[in-house]
């Protein structure tokens, strides 16, 4: 079987590389299982100190593989089945909130949709001067799984792109705080390793206590109950079969799901 999850291990520094380059790394079911079963491993051995995630090739990742027909995996497309799909979506995606260890997100190309997600639970993120960032569900009559964005840009940030589905640049994620910093594509991993590595110095009791104080911040703010919140609302709208969606379909039935995406889009142009 194709390991989709990369591994590699420098000192106190274990680094994740998504392996599905043909699908610019498009999270798929089996994928959300071996990258979760990593970070349960890199969170249980005592090792590791840091997490660095990233994809192989040009891309962090596009989003949750469109090919797969997400909506009836879970059961009939109703809205019990899409919060059962919703809520494992949300579970995937929360682990490296949950790992107890720094994650650092190391993003080149495109960070869609449930992909961007991942890295806003990510405690840090990396860019590259080629990355592009966006959570575009909504054009497809869809809500994202985890509604973190707020978190990270704020409120006025975050309507402002999950209103559109609009898609940024590196320049414009910084200006709003999607990511920490932004550096040229050569440049790129060795400083996100130079990082990991000074983090990964510190003594690992004193790092895992100021995440977990970090997390709990959010956590008591409210922050587990606004994700539930999301999902049960998703649902209703993922399982409401609305206009838009039913002509997304049909075209996408008649010339395919990328003439399907580009006719969308071209409403946004």
């Amino acid at each position: 079987m194709t390991s989709l999850v990369i591994t590699e291990q420098e000192g106190h520094v274990v680094h994740f590389r998504i392996n599905r380059p043909e699908s610019r790394n498009a999270i798929s079911r089996e994928l959300m299982k071996q990258l979760s079963d990593a970070f349960r491993e890199a969170d249980s051995d005592s090792e590791v100190r840091v997490v660095v995630l990233s994809g192989v090739g040009d891309h962090f990742g596009a989003g949750y593989d469109l090919t797969v027909d997400w909506r009836n995996l879970y059961g009939e497309n109703n809205p019990l089945g899409v919060r059962r799909m919703l809520s494992e979506c949300v579970e995937f995606e929360m682990n490296p909130w949950r790992c107890s260890k720094p994650v650092i997100a190391m993003i080149r190309g495109f960070c869609l949709a449930g992909s961007c997600e991942l890295s806003m639970m990510c405690c840090i993120s990396y860019a590259s001067e080629t990355a592009r960032f966006g959570e575009p569900e909504i054009r497809f009559s869809a809500v994202p799984p985890a509604i973190v964005m707020p978190w990270v840009t704020g409120l006025r940030h975050a309507r402002e792109l999950l209103y559109s589905g609009d898609i940024i640049d590196a320049n414009e994620a910084l200006r709003i705080g999607l990511v920490n910093r932004v550096f040229s594509e050569e440049d790129l991993e060795n400083e996100t390793m130079r990082y990991a590595h000074r983090v990964a110095a510190v003594d690992p009791e004193a790092v895992q206590m100021m995440k977990a104080c970090m997390n709990f911040t959010a956590q008591s703010a409210g922050f587990d109950q606004c994700l539930q919140f999301g999902v049960e609302n998703g649902a209703l709208v993922e399982a409401s079969e609305t206009d838009s969606y039913r002509r997304f379909i049909e075209v996408a039935q008649r010339e395919g799901l990328r003439a399907a995406i580009r006719w969308r889009d071209k409403q946004f142009q």
